[in-house]
């Protein structure tokens, strides 16, 4: 009985089938949307976030979730590994094994000193997840030491993108500017840092109630309260980065181009410290200041900018024509030093960065092109010249 029943199993033909790819489409477009997705490891020097965030962020316990709601808006964390002696942060391994974090264990009373032990583990596991498993394309550091910056550098040759992040006042200077993109932890959303205590006296004045404004009032009265220098500060250098890109590339300038150029500029940049809740948000911001103009891009939601018409520049171009008129010489030429003061003597706002020039030289060379000016160097001098042309 039991060889009959074999022989019937064996030689019953096999049940293949063939998928119906006309009930599979919804599944093989969420697929393809995986597979576009960028994948992140996730490598947690605990004790050096741990201790930041206590000695310089109010007492406060470090919590995960900030970071992992950041990290979650650019791809899928596939990796999550945190390294400490977790014997010195009990409560703390609690909270990570509940948001699936490994625990590689780091013990540091061994006889002798294990200060690095932790930062070498680190190392050397990423280093053997960027060769072991290529489908992880971003790795992600939180850390604020500068003793990462080589195993950073050495994974962008591996053309992995590295983000990094820690407490702004225990990060070194030398690693933010290294990674792809780094995200200070005290200003991501959802991090409340308490307030520092205030000595003990006199119970202050009420203050008086402030009429409440409506969400999108109160939101741009929040970015006009910024300082005026970052204001103009950021408006120069988005100005300077389209005219970089207008002139190095023959396409379009999107919206998405846009902010990674700016993230290799700075991997800082982020537009919520200006205020802004999206970067998209931002960009009508500047277009409303007159600093860039959107239109529709090739993408449907990646807006395409430029820099507006030549109106703006040809009135720049006569206030240089007017205050050289007004301060020449016998000669009729004025030297390049002190001139960009004099422009702004009678227009306070007047910057050339807004205009797209990286330098005030580079403004005045343009001016000449359209022959509003006359600029030539003149060795007696040591200085440029220029010189108002008449009008025709």
């Amino acid at each position: 009985m039991w060889c009959l029943r074999f022989r019937r199993f064996v030689g019953a033909p096999l049940d293949v089938r063939v998928p119906d790819r006309s009930r599979a489409g919804a599944t093989g477009r969420t697929l393809a949307c995986v597979d576009q997705e960028e994948r992140i490891a996730l490598f947690l020097d605990y004790e050096n976030l741990a201790i930041g965030a206590r000695d310089y962020l109010g007492g406060m316990t470090f919590d995960l979730r900030p970071i992992a709601d950041a990290l979650a808006e650019r791809g899928r964390v596939v990796v999550r590994r945190a390294y400490a002696d977790w014997s010195y942060f009990d409560e703390d391994r609690r909270m990570l094994t509940r948001s699936h974090v490994e625990l590689i264990d780091i013990p540091q009373r061994m006889g002798a000193s294990r200060k690095n032990a932790a930062d070498i583990k680190m190392a050397v596991d990423a280093l053997e997840l960027a060769f072991e498993r290529d489908y992880i394309s971003t790795f992600v550091f939180g850390t604020g030491d500068s003793d990462f910056t080589p195993l950073v550098q050495k994974l962008r040759e591996l053309n992995k993108r590295v983000i990094g992040f820690g407490v702004e006042k225990t990060t070194s200077a030398l690693l933010p500017p290294a990674c792809d993109e780094f995200l200070y932890y005290d200003r991501l959303e959802g991090v409340e840092v308490p307030p520092a205590p205030t000595r003990r006296g006199r119970p202050a004045r009420a203050p008086q109630a402030e009429p409440q404004l409506p969400a999108q009032e109160s939101q741009l009265q929040a970015a006009a309260d910024g300082s005026g220098r970052d204001a103009d500060a950021l408006a120069a250098l988005v100005a300077q980065t389209v005219a970089g890109l207008q002139g190095s590339s023959s396409g379009a300038v999107t919206a998405s181009t846009l902010k990674r150029t700016l993230l290799r500029k700075d991997p800082t940049f982020n537009e919520a410290d200006y205020g802004f809740r999206a970067f998209g948000e931002l960009l009508r911001h500047l277009a409303a200041q007159n600093v860039v103009e959107l239109t529709e891009g090739p993408a449907r939601g990646d807006l395409e900018v430029t820099l507006p018409e030549q109106g703006d520049r040809e009135e720049a171009f006569k206030l240089l024509r007017s205050v050289i008129l007004d301060l020449a010489g016998r000669d009729g030429s004025v030297p390049l030093s002190g001139l960009k003061n004099q422009l702004r003597k009678v227009r306070p706002d007047f910057s050339e960065k807004k205009l797209g020039y990286r330098s005030f030289l580079q403004f005045c060379k343009a001016a000449a092109t359209t022959r509003a000016v006359d600029l030539r160097w003149s060795a007696d001098a040591d200085d440029y010249l220029l010189t108002a042309k008449t009008e025709s």
